[in-house]
């Protein structure tokens, strides 16, 4: 499924199926449905004949199969079995005859008449690096699991664990709020979608956070190293409140993934925006500048999809250019074909500022907005400054500018700085 040509690349049938399980798994869910979905899915991209999911119980050490074909109930310790052995070392485990390896426990098959021949067992980890149970794929079509399949099956299993830590935070916020349980949950899923540490990047100094209005809201961004370079996301969907909140969830997750397995600036745009405009209700959209910076030739390419002005400030002529949208906002449509990305050159001190309307259009007290000018002027006066302290200063003047005017929009910020040095 994966061509293994040194590329990490995906046929476009490749990505869009697992982009389609991304966009599945980022959806809400109740526990059962969501290992269905996460147990139907892996039979389909990994063509396996049968796939079962066990869930981790910390504090009795054992893991209990919640998902499977043919057994119910059962309860193992971490170590016992392929299973186990995942569970343990937290490694992948690729075996291609099982009753030849010392691990295989054959008893599930004595019970039930079925014949395992390989598997491919996997660990379920979060994003706090907590195991959060294993998920095992049996019986491939037409041989043994390859190597080719391990890097595929790894990206489903992480997004998996992904998924399944939501699901139970999900479920755990239900029981303890429920008068509260659309907006708080909306807003725990939101924020864990953020960056929760930026990366750090050799010449560069980056800042980037989102002020939602409400207790949710429809903003998001990401700053993180992928093998294409420096991915730098910023995207606000229409509206307030819990359903803006999961569709900027779902678009963020689909493009972590895409990049993730080597889709390349144009494709994963494409892609993404193609499962949107299949999901979205009506007159739902999200606009969102996607770009990646290669730290050795200081070039950011970006697509900017509905999202403008992008601004760059060049610190040497102490001007600030504007970059308008290059496409529709993501799924408004399905697109055929794309603008060439917009491409441009960080010389040292220049700044990349991708902010939403928020700044932009923050109104005071008799309606004016804050506008571009007073940022590009922000940004020409303290462009010597760390990136935190120049989102801080912006984020003091527009403070100051409304006066008493509240907040009713989100406001999303980021700055990569490439430094003077």
């Amino acid at each position: 499924m994966v061509r293994n040509d040194g590329a990490g690349s995906l046929s476009r049938d490749d990505l869009e199926l697992i982009l389609g399980v991304t966009r599945a798994l980022a959806a809400p869910f109740e526990l059962t449905a969501m290992l269905k979905e996460v147990t139907g899915a892996a039979q389909r991209v990994l063509r396996a004949e049968r796939a079962s999911v066990w869930l981790h119980d910390e504090a009795a050490g054992e893991l209990m199969v919640r998902v499977a074909d043919d057994i119910r109930g059962v309860r193992i310790p971490v170590g016992t079995g392929l299973v186990g052995a995942c569970a343990r070392d937290r490694v992948p485990i690729n075996v291609p005859d099982c009753y030849a390896d010392p691990r295989f426990d054959p008893s599930t098959d004595r019970r039930t008449g079925f014949r395992t021949r390989c598997s491919l067992t996997l660990p379920l980890i979060d994003d706090r690096q907590a195991l959060v149970g294993v998920m095992q794929v049996i019986n491939r079509h037409g041989g043994v699991f390859r190597a080719e399949d391990e890097p595929l099956a790894l990206a489903l299993a992480a997004q998996c664990s992904v998924a399944l830590a939501r699901v139970r935070m999900t479920e755990a916020a239900i029981e303890g709020e429920r008068l509260r349980r659309e907006l708080e949950l909306a807003r725990v899923v939101q924020m864990s979608s953020l960056p929760s540490a930026l990366p750090s990047l050799d010449g560069y100094d980056l800042h980037g956070e989102s002020l939602p209005a409400e207790a949710t809201g429809g903003d998001t961004f990401d700053l993180a190293q992928t093998e294409q370079g420096l991915l730098v996301v910023v995207a606000d969907a229409t509206g307030h409140g819990i359903a803006p909140a999961l569709a900027v969830t779902q678009m963020h997750a689909m493009l972590r993934m895409a990049f993730r397995l080597g889709a390349s600036l144009e494709a994963a745009f494409r892609q993404v925006n193609d499962q949107l405009a299949n999901t979205l209700p009506d007159g739902r959209f999200v606009t969102a500048f996607i770009g990646l910076l290669d730290p050795r030739s200081h070039r950011v390419r970006f697509i900017s999809g509905g999202q403008g002005p992008i601004l760059h400030l060049r610190a040497a002529e102490g001007t600030c250019a504007g970059y308008g949208a290059t496409s529709f906002p993501m799924g408004a449509m399905p697109l055929s074909s794309l603008r060439p990305a917009v491409e441009l050159d960080l010389a040292p001190g220049d700044i990349l500022a991708v902010l939403s309307d928020g700044i932009y259009e923050y109104p005071d007290a008799e309606g004016q907005q804050f506008g571009r000018e007073r940022v590009e002027s922000l940004l020409r006066e303290a462009h010597a400054l760390p990136a935190s302290a120049i989102s801080r200063r912006l984020l003091d003047e527009v403070r100051s500018f409304a006066g008493t005017a509240p907040q009713d929009d989100d406001v999303t910020m980021v700055f990569v700085k490439r430094l003077a040095s």
